[in-house]
């Protein structure tokens, strides 16, 4: 009988078994044995992983701020982006990065992402005033980057709420929108005469670049809600740049700051907060309460997970009497891309019997949300056709 050789792997095989010996590691057990070999690149990408992930070595890069920031900058040119932000994910817990952090050197080699910002944010004040400035950079370069994403679609969504709002049957000649008369005309056609004649004008009232609606942004400053601050401060600065609405932003934990001033630069409003300590959302909401003037055009935003520190009965009525006042009120339970986040069920609950739908809402749904609450349109509803839960039920007792 001849015998055949066996036929090479083929390239796609090959790297399936090299992907596989990186994520085993390698060890006798890992059932991969001689066939996947690593190249030259392939092995300075084992180092880093096991570096980061070998459970004899875990904690190798030990407390060496240089050592780390080598390490950093080694994985951003071995592993895409997603790889990249995963693995200083699992480093700030392995190896204690977070401390790591406050060394100048360590900052500038770290890729940029919302989990690095959020831990910056979290640090805040204890960064030391070296790396400040370090800080700062890092911190503006992701905002930056969401802004320029969030931006057209939230003044998009907000200036065309706006407008819808505003419209008018009896609106004057150079105020018309023609294609929408047309539109909702188009049965009064006459043959005869080949064209429309219109039963009802649609345009939009005349407007004097007045501020039209208040939107107050009130965000939990606990450690859980990092992520939600630093889309908020985002949002805020776009909102901020609208003529036609008047932004206002409020943090809070036991004490209520309001960072209205600062709103035209999300950094400064970044490093103005200080994640952490207690919780009184019902200060927060008396606070916001009285930045009302004309209830009916206001729409208040509450970014929260509820867990209410202070009285819990009083935040739920003064919820209600923001909304019986005629204000929009609704409660975010974070605002941020991490999945479904923890919070306070039955404090849910009951906001949203008296009136104050209580959901997460990721931001990219965030600006269809101001557009629906701008415009008063039904916001459970418009909850309910994006297959977002808004109603809460508390955990039943152990």
């Amino acid at each position: 009988m001849t015998e055949h050789p066996e036929p090479e792997a083929s390239p796609t095989r090959r790297d399936r078994l090299t992907r596989w010996r990186l994520v085993l590691g390698g060890e006798d057990a890992d059932g991969i044995g001689e066939d996947a070999s690593l190249d030259a690149d392939d092995v300075k990408r084992d180092e880093a992983l096991r570096e980061l992930y070998d459970g004899q070595r875990r904690g190798g890069l030990g407390a060496s701020a240089p050592r780390v920031a080598r390490w950093l900058g080694d994985i951003r040119g071995y592993f895409p982006s997603s790889v990249v932000q995963v693995m200083q994910a699992d480093a700030m817990d392995r190896l204690g990065l977070t401390q790591l952090l406050l060394e100048p050197e360590l900052m500038e080699a770290v890729q940029p992402d919302i989990n690095l910002v959020s831990t910056l944010v979290g640090l805040g004040r204890v960064i030391p005033e070296r790396s400040r400035a370090t800080a700062r950079a890092v911190v503006r370069t992701v905002t930056d980057e969401l802004e320029e994403r969030l931006r057209q679609r939230t003044v998009e969504a907000v200036t065309g709420a706006l407008n819808r709002a505003a419209r008018t049957r009896r609106p004057r000649h150079s105020d018309i929108d023609w294609n929408r008369t047309i539109a909702a005309n188009l049965r009064h056609y006459q043959p005869d005469l080949r064209t429309v004649v219109p039963e009802r004008l649609v345009g939009y009232a005349r407007r004097a670049h007045r501020v039209e609606r208040q939107i107050i942004l009130c965000i939990d400053q606990s450690g859980s809600m990092a992520e939600s601050v630093v889309y908020s401060s985002v949002f805020g600065a776009v909102l901020a740049s609208l003529r036609s609405v008047e932004t206002r932003l409020v943090v809070f934990d036991t004490q209520v700051v309001d960072l209205t001033d600062e709103l035209d630069d999300p950094v400064d409003v970044l490093f103005g907060v200080q994640l952490g300590g207690g919780t009184d959302i019902n200060r927060a909401l008396a606070y916001c309460e009285s930045l009302i003037e004309q209830p009916a055009d206001t729409v208040l935003v509450l970014i929260s997970d509820l867990y209410e520190g202070g009285i819990a009965e009083e935040m739920v009525r003064r919820a209600s009497s923001i909304v019986a006042s005629g204000a929009t009120m609704v409660a975010l339970l974070a605002l941020s891309d991490s999945g479904s986040p923890s919070f306070d069920a039955e404090h849910a609950a009951a906001l949203a019997a008296v009136g104050v739908p209580a959901f997460a809402c990721t931001p990219d749904r965030f600006p269809e949300l101001m557009a629906t609450a701008i415009e008063k349109r039904d916001i459970t509803a418009w909850a309910a056709a994006n297959d977002i839960v808004t109603t809460h039920e508390p955990d039943p007792p152990a």
